[in-house]
C-alpha cells in the first residue's frame, strides 16, 4: 500500500525559457506534486512527529530553490524539484507536474509530468 500527499497548484515565479526575452523577467510556473509515502502511523497517532514528511518544510525548500535558480526547460525544473522531494527520507517516489502558463499562443499552458523513485544506492 502506498499513500500519497498531494500539493496542488503551487504557483511560483522564476526565470525559465530559452529565448532572450524569457531570460530577463520572471515567469509564472505551476507545480503539482504527488509524494508517495506511508501515512499509516501519522493517521493512527494524529501526531506530526509521525508524519512521513513535513510538507510545509518540503514546500519551502522547493520555493526557495525555484525562486533562486534559472531554468532553460520545464523538464529541468521538474527534475530539480523531484530531486528535492526525494531528499526527504519518508518520500519513496514523487510525481512532479510542472506547467508554464501562456508559453504557447493558443494553449493555456505547456507542461511536463515526471515520476522519479528513490534509488537504493
Amino acid at each position: 500500500m502506498t499513500d500519497r500527499i498531494r500539493i496542488e497548484g503551487l504557483r511560483l515565479r522564476t526565470i525559465i525559457g530559452i529565448n532572450d526575452e524569457e531570460r530577463h523577467d520572471r515567469q509564472d510556473v505551476v507545480l503539482n506534486l504527488t509524494l508517495y509515502v506511508d501515512t499509516r502511523k501519522a493517521g493512527r497517532t494524529d501526531d506530526i512527529a509521525d508524519s512521513p514528511v513535513n510538507y510545509r518544510t518540503l514546500t519551502k525548500q522547493v520555493i526557495t530553490y525555484v525562486d533562486g535558480n534559472r531554468f532553460n526547460l520545464v523538464e529541468s525544473l521538474a527534475e530539480s524539484v523531484a530531486s528535492i522531494c526525494l531528499e526527504f527520507p519518508g518520500v519513496s517516489r514523487v510525481e512532479v507536474a510542472a506547467d508554464k502558463p501562456g508559453a504557447l499562443r493558443f494553449a493555456d499552458s505547456v507542461g511536463v509530468t515526471i515520476e522519479r523513485v528513490r534509488s537504493n544506492g
